[in-house]
């Protein structure tokens, strides 16, 4: 760093509590889940209430405001360095601003000179239980006004009702919309079976998978048409599999499955579920939805200590599968070590234009040979760059393998 001991230290700190901030966020995997109808009540309750035209519930990691229920505006997320809520994440009381026109952090906000011309706000942060604030809750105007205590009272409420609702996801064993497990009870139930396997050299396989291009579902037809095509993935996956076979929703798209199964065995129930994804065709009000997906499997070794290893393995193999054309099975070996991707949640810079141009990312995945990232646009960004990852003191040159969506591969040069 350039600065001062001081300053350097001070920045030090808050690289660290930023740090903290998304392990908090990374907990509740709550980021890039499907639309629920209790957060949409939410928002709309308090643009009634409050008489406002926008009214948001998100969460905010290194590079994004993501929206998980929004009333009154376009979009599913907005880059986080133009957000507001950025400043409400750090401070604990509610953050009020009258009339951003006058306001010297937001006068030259793009969302307040251009649409759609913000022009009030006020917004509450999303608390957790041990002390982090991993978003906000919040309403915008687009006129000046000023907000009472009682109405911000009142959205103090809804952002304690918000985060009430996150953590009661927590604690349910069954996935709201699927009706299969939740991550959390997958979790328990399957490092159970695991450490069983363990103690009675049983074979057990680790089978991760997500649909292929899921995002542009969304994106096209609406959350509505993706929480159709995520329940119909599950329904016809578990009809295919045995009692004893432990599954579960482990993240927005993303499925995971533990089988009592050798080698061979794990192979063949992977390219089962892969065909009949394949072969779905799911109705979505006039449209007829079709869908593929990509699949990982990963073996239970003495390599492979625990069920996160095993994770990791089948993560990285699922990664493969995805390089290599999508829509296809891969089986983990020891060989493929050096693309294992250990997930994370962190903040990093992407870096270029001899350090002149910084462009904010999170950093979802991270291994010996690269990393994983998501950005808000990667609209500008260049083949090669620097990537600063401030809470680990970390950096290296970087090339970008391949590009879904958001989504960069990377690996380090």
């Amino acid at each position: 760093m350039n600065g001062s001991p001081r300053m350097d230290a001070v920045q030090a700190d808050l690289d660290m509590r930023e740090a903290a901030r998304l392990a908090a966020l990374d907990r509740y995997d709550f980021l890039d889940t499907p639309r629920e109808a209790s957060f949409d009540r939410i928002v709309r309750l308090i643009r009634t209430i409050l008489d406002i035209p926008v009214a948001i519930v998100s969460v905010i990691d290194a590079h994004r405001q993501w929206y998980k229920a929004c009333e009154g505006l376009g979009g599913s997320e907005a880059g986080r360095r133009n957000t507001f809520c950025r400043y409400t994440i750090l401070q604990d009381e509610p953050l009020v601003v009258p009339d951003a026109r006058l306001d010297p952090r937001f006068a030259e906000n793009p969302y307040v000179v251009g649409d759609p011309h913000v022009c009030s706000y006020a917004g509450v942060p999303l608390r957790t239980s041990d002390g982090h604030n991993i978003g906000s809750v919040c309403a915008i105007g687009f006129e000046p006004r000023d907000f009472s205590e009682k109405e911000l009272g009142i959205l103090a409420d809804f952002a304690a009702m918000a985060m009430n609702e996150i953590e009661l996801r927590q604690r349910v064993s069954t996935d709201m919309l699927t009706g299969i497990l939740s991550r959390r009870a997958f979790m328990e139930v399957a490092r159970r079976d695991v450490a069983l396997a363990q103690r009675q050299y049983g074979n057990v396989a680790l089978i991760a998978f997500d649909i292929d291009h899921f995002k542009s579902i969304n994106d096209t037809l609406g959350h509505g048409a993706g929480d159709t095509m995520l329940q119909s993935v599950a329904e016809h996956c578990a009809n295919t599999l045995r009692e004893t076979d432990i599954f579960g929703r482990i993240g927005g798209e993303e499925f995971a499955l533990l089988a009592h199964a050798g080698r061979n065995g794990a192979f063949e129930t992977a390219e089962r579920l892969r065909t009949t994804i394949e072969r779905m065709r799911v109705q979505h009000g006039d449209i007829t939805l079709q869908a593929t997906a990509s699949f990982g499997i990963a073996m239970l070794d003495p390599s492979a200590p625990n069920l996160e290893a095993l994770i990791e393995r089948a993560d990285a193999a699922m990664y493969q599968s995805k390089q290599a054309g999508r829509n296809r099975c891969t089986l983990w070996h020891s060989a493929d070590s050096h693309a294992s991707r250990r997930r994370v949640l962190k903040a990093g810079s992407i870096i270029f234009n001899n350090r002149s141009s910084t462009i904010d990312c999170t950093v979802r995945g991270i291994g010996e040979d690269g990393a994983t990232l998501d950005v808000f646009s990667a609209v500008g960004i260049p083949n090669r760059f620097q990537l600063a990852i401030a809470s680990d003191r970390f950096e290296a040159q970087c090339r970008i393998l391949s590009q879904q969506e958001k989504r960069l591969e990377v690996a380090f040069v």
